[in-house]
C-alpha cells in the first residue's frame, strides 16, 4: 500500500516539474543562436517588425502606419545603441541595414577604432516618430521617417578623455531615415537604406 503512494508521489512530482519546465520555456523562450545584446522584449518587438505580415503596402492605412512606426522605433534604438558599442560590431543592427548603410556604419566604426576613440551613448528615448513620406518605386516601397530622440553621447579617446560631446547633457537629436522593402520579395524585412541630414 505504501509503495503505491510513493509511485503516485513520484508521478505527481514529475507532472509538476514538467508543467514548470513548459511554463519557463514559454516565458523565457528557446535559444535561437542570436548572440547580440537585445533584451527579450526588444527581440520580440524586432521580430514583430520584421516578420509579421502587414496590410498590403498600397493600402498604407492608419493601422499599417502605426504598426510600421512601432517597429521603426525599435529599429532606430537598436541601430543607435549598436553604433556605440565599444567592440565595434554591428551585431543586432546588421539585419536592419541595407548594404550601403551597413558599409558606411562599419567604415565609421573602424575609423573611430583606428584613432583609438570610442563612443558612449545613453539612449533616453524617442520623443516622436512621424512618417514624412511613403512612395513605391518599381518593386520597392520606401518610407521616410522623422525621428526626434533624446540621447546622451560623447566620444572619448584611449585615455578616457572626452574629445567631443558631453557625458552628462541630454541632447535632442533630429534624424530622418529612409526604410525600404521589396514588395515582391517573400522576405518581409524593412531595411534602413539612407539617412538624411
Amino acid at each position: 500500500m505504501n509503495y503505491s503512494f510513493e509511485y503516485m508521489d513520484i508521478i505527481l512530482l514529475a507532472m509538476i516539474a514538467g508543467f514548470i519546465f513548459l511554463r519557463l520555456r514559454g516565458i523565457l523562450g528557446k535559444k535561437t543562436g542570436f548572440e547580440g545584446k537585445m533584451s527579450t522584449a526588444l527581440e520580440k518587438k524586432f521580430q514583430e517588425f520584421n516578420r509579421e505580415p502587414e496590410p498590403q503596402i498600397e493600402n498604407f492605412d492608419e493601422e499599417a502606419k502605426k504598426n510600421f512606426l512601432s517597429g521603426a522605433k525599435i529599429a532606430y534604438e537598436t541601430i543607435i545603441t549598436d553604433f556605440s558599442d565599444s567592440d565595434n560590431k554591428l551585431i543586432a543592427s546588421k539585419p536592419l541595414l541595407g548594404k550601403k548603410i551597413y558599409d558606411q556604419f562599419k567604415s565609421a566604426l573602424l575609423e573611430r577604432e583606428s584613432n583609438g576613440n570610442y563612443a558612449e551613448i545613453t539612449f533616453i528615448g524617442i520623443k516622436s516618430a512621424t512618417i514624412k513620406n511613403h512612395k513605391i518605386e518599381e518593386n520597392n516601397s520606401e518610407v521616410t521617417v522623422d525621428f526626434v530622440s533624446e540621447i546622451i553621447t560623447c566620444i572619448k579617446n584611449k585615455d578616457k578623455k572626452i574629445i567631443s560631446g558631453d557625458a552628462e547633457k541630454i541632447k535632442l537629436v533630429y534624424d530622418t531615415w529612409v526604410f525600404s522593402k521589396n514588395i515582391k520579395s517573400s522576405n518581409p524585412n524593412w531595411l534602413l537604406i539612407d539617412t538624411i541630414t
